[in-house]
């Protein structure tokens, strides 16, 4: 009988219950929204790099270590010398190895010289592989392949022209080794789509002439003579390494660490991944908190919009009461259509949320490269929406209770 009631008193109010149920709706798809969004980017960050055992570097600190090697942010203290990282690729556990080359810079954008097995090794996004969009891998020693973002930014196609600049704020270039953009990656939401990749050689090339950081003033040796020349590396600043089997991953990062050659650093990436969360992902929880607040604004305007109704609704229960209805039963009214609004608004923002990530989805993964992934309900999300129609039965108690506190005569006087 009270539901009958409750769902015709909200039916003859059909306008202001609609824009009631409307303003929580988009709060709680708001809400489930930055959820989805931290969830997803915290996923994506953990996925930076996958399918690597270990990242090998001059000794420093684990975090510094993985931003310069994976997120091209910084510069490492000192480099590994080529000997050493020799004799890590002979040891009986390392399956692959990837050597990894930083210093240069192309308009702001961080060159990166390795191997052709780095296409091959480095994954993301749980095993994913780097996809060529246009041309190839390099096949020539002054080959280049950039990331999405440089190509998108500085309007490269294969086959363009690119010369790198010594250093990251450097106003030398190496003009007289400009390089040819052999291939373009795909988008892949990582440090990649904003790298130029180069061979570990062509690196050694460009600083053929140089000495100390500096060109040797009247020194331009021909491209021709230093095809010919041995462009073994001194040095890399950094490694990635696979191992033949996970049980052997923190014997060889013991004995990397131990070193004795050398002073070096082995990190787990994930391990790493996650003490540089925690560093930034403090602004989660300032998203979720204004997030928060949105859902509570929307809770307090239905519990206004019910107190702003109660003055056209005063002769409504003055009448439930004369005909007996005691001030429990008035007060479950209330509270009920609170609860039916809220219970509306909850499964309206769950759809408006699930539609929404439906149509973006690939949007965003294309501009972004920020998964989200389209899944059945969590039992979180499920928890959030029985809370917004607890708390909306709640706040519905104060204005009830005013509602069957109005006097019977007060109710039924004809104001003039």
């Amino acid at each position: 009988m009270i539901l009958r009631l409750a769902f015709a008193s909200l039916m003859a109010r059909a306008l202001t219950v609609a824009m009631t149920v409307l303003a929580i709706a988009l709060s709680v798809a708001l809400f489930l929204g930055v959820e989805k969004v931290r969830t997803g980017a915290k996923a994506s960050f953990a996925d930076t790099i996958s399918g690597t055992d270990l990242i090998v570097g001059a000794r420093s600190g684990s975090v510094q270590l993985l931003l310069y090697s994976v997120f091209r942010i910084g510069n490492a203290t000192s480099n590994m010398t080529w000997e050493s990282y020799r004799d890590i690729e002979a040891r009986p556990e390392v399956d692959w190895i990837v050597p990894v080359s930083l210093g240069d810079s192309h308009r702001q954008f961080r060159v990166m010289g390795t191997t052709t097995a780095f296409f091959d090794r480095y994954k993301y996004r749980s095993g994913q592989s780097l996809v060529i969009r246009d041309g190839q891998v390099m096949d020539d020693l002054f080959d280049a392949v950039i990331g999405a973002d440089v190509a998108e930014t500085l309007g490269y196609e294969t086959g363009d022209p690119i010369v790198v600049a010594h250093g990251l704020a450097s106003f030398i270039d190496h003009e007289d080794q400009p390089f040819r953009v052999a291939g373009i990656l795909a988008k892949t939401g990582t440090p990649v789509d904003r790298t130029v990749i180069v061979s570990l050689k062509a690196i050694e090339a460009i600083h053929v002439d140089w000495q100390s950081g500096a060109k040797i003033p009247g020194r331009s040796t021909p491209a021709e003579v230093i095809r010919q020349m041995d462009l073994e590396p001194q040095a890399v600043t950094a490694a990635l390494i696979g191992v033949k089997s996970r049980l052997q991953v923190f014997g060889l990062q013991r004995a990397i660490n131990e070193y004795p050659q050398e002073p070096l650093l082995a990190i787990l990436p994930g391990v790493a991944l996650q003490e540089l969360w925690q560093i930034v992902g403090i602004a989660e929880t300032a998203l979720i908190a204004v997030s928060g607040m949105v859902v509570v604004t929307a809770l307090i305007g239905m519990m206004a919009t019910i107190f702003a109704s109660l003055n056209e609704r005063r002769r409504e229960m003055a009448i439930f009461r004369a005909m007996g209805a005691r001030p429990r039963t008035i007060t479950g009214l209330l509270v009920l259509e609170a609860a039916l609004m809220a219970a509306l608004g909850a499964v309206l923002g769950l759809a408006l949320l699930y539609t929404g990530l439906a149509i973006a989805q690939p949007v965003v993964d294309r501009a972004f490269g920020l998964w989200l992934p389209v899944e059945a309900p969590t039992l979180r999300e499920f928890t959030v929406l029985a809370g917004v129609v607890c708390a909306g039965a709640i706040v519905s108690i104060v204005p009830a209770v005013r509602a069957y506190r109005m006097s019977l005569a007060d109710g039924m006087m004809v104001r003039i």
